[in-house]
């Protein structure tokens, strides 16, 4: 018994803990179904962007996270390209209270992948000989507070009123 406590004592001592084991990409989709057609349009696009992020628990700390964007580009109506990029890694989170990791794995995690999602998509529009293409920076801490005033609005909507009888 006093051996846990001493072990938990060495781990609270030491402090929150990130690393990032690996980073990867998990699986890449490059279409461009309306080609060599859409090469004759005015290029105009529309570009429409989808973000979602998953995690998997791995061990006892370690997690992955995976970054799905999705880019849609469409001409005159048509679909000119849509590139998908799944982005994944491995990170070593401990010594960190649950909203905290939870904070790491739903902003932070994904801060970290976004800049090897981005460079992917822009390789595959490249590739695709389409005009150059960037994406622009994210705030994932942002869309993070978002969806957790979200979660809570929604459990406070969820919670049924009370009803007192006498």
């Amino acid at each position: 018994m006093a051996e846990e406590n001493q072990t938990e004592q060495a781990a609270a001592a030491a402090g929150p803990q990130f690393a990032i084991q690996r980073v990867y990409t998990k699986d890449v989709s490059f279409e461009t179904p309306n080609s060599p057609a859409i090469f004759q349009k005015d290029w105009q696009p529309e570009i429409k962007l989808d973000l979602d992020t998953r995690s998997n628990k791995l061990a006892e700390d370690t997690f992955e996270v995976v970054l799905a964007v999705t880019v849609t580009a469409t001409v005159e109506g048509q679909t000119a390209f849509l590139a998908e990029v799944q982005q994944a890694g491995i990170f070593t989170i401990a010594n960190m209270e649950d909203t905290q990791i939870a904070q790491t794995i739903g902003a932070f995690c994904p801060t970290t992948l976004f800049p090897y999602a981005r460079e992917s998509v822009a390789n595959l529009v490249n590739r695709g000989s389409f005009p150059q293409f960037n994406l622009a920076p994210v705030n994932f801490d942002a869309l993070y507070a978002s969806y957790v005033q979200q979660q809570a609005a929604q459990a406070q909507a969820n919670v049924p009123e009370s009803t007192e009888t006498h």
